[in-house]
């Protein structure tokens, strides 16, 4: 499957949507789609990870690299969309406790 980010920003709130799988190959890529944002003050981030098949600790790394930029600056990040695979892994982490994951919420963007 093709990695692919789909980004929509609206005044102080980005919407993201990822594809594919976000592993050592392809989270550099998702690092610099959110490096133009950081430092951003009150950011509101909402991921769908809804099409995400895989994900390794690379991608974890840069979704926490995120998290603790965005806390930094008063902003927020929030998950949705993950699968049962890509919950347990928050779960196991431990991220799933300090990241908000909302499964109520379908499609970011």
């Amino acid at each position: 499957m093709d990695f692919a980010v789909n980004v929509r920003e609206k005044q102080n709130a980005l919407n993201v949507a990822i594809s594919g799988e976000i592993d050592a190959f392809t989270a550099p890529k998702l690092r610099e789609v959110f490096k133009p944002y950081e430092g951003k003050k009150g950011l509101q981030v909402l991921i769908d990870l809804t099409h995400v098949s895989y994900m390794d600790s690379t991608g974890l790394g840069v979704l926490v690299g995120l998290f603790k930029s965005l806390r930094a600056n008063d902003g927020a990040l929030t998950l949705t969309g993950l699968s049962d695979r890509l919950k347990r892994l928050f779960d196991i982490t431990g991220l799933s406790d300090i990241m908000k994951i909302n499964t109520e919420i379908e499609g970011g963007v």
